[in-house]
């Protein structure tokens, strides 16, 4: 008898690679642990707070978490593998880095010695601090306000060497939803990683739908995130954002996350709100293959690879 044929694509959780059918209702941009200079007082740094959050989503019907939490941001990879299987929900973990102002400058003088190894090495071999075998399913980098400062550049150049090398999806975050275009020129025209390998965050917290729709067409996955987030542009443009996408036929290329980045934010609604409230509302105004795609058919194709290295 021969054995079963595994899939060709694969998404990396903490505990192995999944089959993307088992990857079920993802929350596609979100945070357990994350500690920045510019946060003081703010930090995401309780295993039990964030096990009480991967309860409630996982009660609401949600079965996979992608943190985007970079190296040197206190990702707790350590924690992360013991939380997936308390809790049963599938756990995608980052490798990369964020924008320069979220480190010591001395550290990333120490970063930048092969760095595209480093992005490397955690995605194949295991991630810095964790239990041996827990690799990254993907590669966080930061773009900068309306536009790419030289450190983004050189991340962002090291991020598109380990992509070559592990064939790892590339998430973009963008500040305020800006310089979109320059990050898929940088990363998809001069690196050259296929634009279905790069998916574009924050993009709800600039509302220009013309710009969305010009970048959905370039074939990037867009992220519409941060529920969570009362001051931002979020979910009172989501409607427009999701209608215009979809009317102009990228529907299969939206992504939803609750993007909860610190202690206060965490009391807000977050990654079950998605599920509870917005998926209910987007299966009334759209019907229910679009939130059954922008949850659980989109994640599946935009984090799974054929793996390398």
């Amino acid at each position: 008898m021969n054995a079963p044929s595994r899939p060709s694509h694969s998404v990396r959780t903490v505990l192995g690679d999944l089959d993307p059918a088992e990857l079920g209702v993802c929350d596609a941009h979100d945070h357990l642990f994350l500690r920045s200079p510019r946060l003081p007082g703010e930090e995401l740094d309780d295993p039990a707070a964030a096990e009480a959050v991967l309860r409630g989503f996982a009660a609401a019907g949600g079965r996979a978490f992608v943190q985007w939490t970079p190296a040197g941001m206190w990702r707790r990879a350590d924690a992360l593998p013991g939380l997936s299987r308390a809790t049963g929900v599938h756990l995608v973990a980052a490798t990369g880095l964020h924008q320069a102002v979220h480190y010591d400058p001395a550290e990333l003088d120490r970063r930048y010695e092969g760095l595209a190894g480093f992005f490397t090495a955690e995605l194949t071999t295991g991630l810095r601090g964790a239990p041996e075998g827990v690799r990254a399913g993907l590669i966080k980098v930061a773009g900068d306000y309306h536009g790419l400062d030289p450190h983004t550049r050189r991340v962002m150049a090291a991020a598109a060497e380990a992509h070559h090398a592990t064939g790892a999806p590339i998430a973009v975050h963008h500040e305020l939803g800006t310089a979109a275009p320059d990050v898929l020129d940088l990363l998809c025209e001069r690196h050259g990683v296929p634009p279905e390998r790069v998916v574009l965050g924050h993009l709800n917290r600039f509302p220009d739908l013309r710009l969305h729709r010009e970048l959905a067409a370039r074939g990037a996955f867009v992220a519409l995130d941060g529920p969570s987030r009362a001051n931002h542009a979020t979910d009172h443009h989501l409607f427009d954002t999701v209608a215009a996408l979809v009317e102009a036929g990228h529907g299969g290329q939206l992504l939803l996350g609750g993007d909860t980045t610190t202690r206060t934010a965490r009391s807000a609604p977050g990654p079950t709100h998605l599920l509870t409230a917005l998926a209910p509302r987007l299966a009334r105004a759209f019907g229910p293959e679009v939130p059954h795609g922008i949850l659980t058919a989109n994640p599946a194709r935009a984090f799974a690879v054929e793996w390398r290295g």
